[in-house]
Parts: structure tokens; C-alpha cells; sequence
């Protein structure tokens, strides 16, 4: 147990390169404050375009919401920064994870969203026509509202694994929190960084995750009783 604690729980070590870690939980929290909303905003866009357009149009989204999530996040942000560089066009690491994180999420929210609005009646865009609204109004007045409610679940758990997927970053050497970790790593010879990296996504993780269970069981308690 105590070859355990000096590899693995050095408060030295840990007093050392907690300044470091601090850094990278910054630049994390950082990439999914600005990833998490954009990846909200295009994939509600591809959902809303899917709901307006016709057959062929339709066939197109699902097709794209399909290849966006086909794709591994880690090989997305190898190809936007490794690639693109080739023809003629050089992203920063951190533009270049943002890219990868928000491409890949577009899919998923999409089809989060998608679903959504196809669980609303169609007799309800109906009623609306009725009292003199327009598509874009009844979308944003009538439908979004109540698609919102129903995709609040999936939305957060796609939003907590969002959240995780961060640590990509340390693949093209963004010093983000596992990155950070890495290089104290090196400062201390001592795997003491990454177990403080792991305690620190997990109590910062942990309440989000266990709301969004929360929010699973109502959502399926919910199911039941209808």
C-alpha cells in the first residue's frame, strides 16, 4: 500500500505541478463551453432543415447526420489538423479540435433533434396553420419548446460525453487536462499527475453524470405511464 501511495498519491509530486494541472482544466472547460454550444446550434440547424425540406432534401440530412457519426472524433481531428494543412489551410490546435468536437457532435444532436421533431403530431403544425402562423413561427413557438422538453435527456448525456471527448486534444498537443497531466508526468517521474487528472474529471463529471441519469429514469418512468 505504501509503494501504492508514493507512485500514485505523491502529495509532493501533486504540490509540485497542481499549477500545471490547473492550466489544463482551464483549457479544457474552455473547449466545451465553445465547442458544446456550436455542436447545440448546427445540429438543431440539420434537424430543422430536415423538417422543412422535402423527400430528396430529407434523404441528404440523414445521410450526412449518418456520416458525421461515422466518423471517430480522434480521426476527425488527425485528418483537420493534419490534412488540411496540405491544402493550403492551417487550423491552431485548439480551432482544430473545436472543428473535430463540433463536426462529430452535429451528428449526434441532429439526430437528437430530428427525433424530436418527428414525435410532434402533425395535427399540431395544423393547428397552427389555422390560427395564421407561418412555418418558422410555429417551429419556433409551438414546436421547439415541447421538442426541447422531450430531448433534455439525450441532449445531456451527448452534452457529458462531449465533455470527455476534450481529452483528444492531448493528441495534437493542446495542454489541455490530460495533456497537462502528461507533461507533470514527465517533470516528476511519477504517475501521481494523471490519478489527480482522473479525480478531477470525476468530481467535476460526476454531478453532471448523475443528473443525467436522473433525467433517463424520469424520461422512461415518463414513457411508461403513457
Amino acid at each position: 500500500m505504501e509503494l501504492f501511495l508514493q507512485n500514485f498519491v505523491s502529495i509532493p509530486s501533486l504540490l509540485r505541478i497542481y499549477p500545471l494541472l490547473l492550466q489544463g482544466l482551464e483549457l479544457t472547460i474552455l473547449l466545451a463551453l465553445v465547442a458544446l454550444p456550436l455542436s447545440v446550434f448546427t445540429g438543431l440547424t440539420v434537424a430543422v432543415c430536415y423538417s422543412f425540406g422535402g423527400t430528396a432534401s430529407r434523404r441528404l440530412v440523414i445521410l450526412l447526420i449518418d456520416l458525421l457519426r461515422s466518423f471517430p472524433v480522434l480521426v476527425l481531428l488527425v485528418l483537420i489538423y493534419y490534412s488540411l494543412p496540405f491544402l493550403g489551410l492551417t487550423l491552431s490546435s485548439f480551432t482544430a479540435v473545436v472543428a473535430a468536437l463540433v463536426i462529430n457532435n452535429t451528428g449526434y444532436f441532429g439526430e437528437i433533434f430530428r427525433a424530436g421533431l418527428m414525435s410532434i403530431p402533425e395535427g399540431q403544425h395544423e393547428a397552427a396553420a389555422a390560427l395564421g402562423l407561418r412555418r418558422y413561427q410555429t417551429m419556433v413557438l409551438v414546436v421547439l419548446p415541447q421538442v426541447l422538453r422531450k430531448v433534455v435527456a439525450p441532449l445531456a448525456s451527448n452534452s457529458l460525453e462531449l465533455v470527455k471527448a476534450t481529452s483528444i486534444a492531448a493528441v495534437v498537443a493542446l495542454p489541455e487536462l490530460l495533456r497537462s497531466a502528461r507533461v507533470a508526468q514527465e517533470q516528476t517521474y511519477n504517475p501521481t499527475p494523471l490519478t489527480a487528472a482522473a479525480v478531477i474529471f470525476f468530481v467535476m463529471l460526476w454531478p453532471f453524470s448523475h443528473w443525467v441519469s436522473r433525467l433517463e429514469r424520469q424520461a422512461i418512468i415518463g414513457s411508461a405511464k403513457r
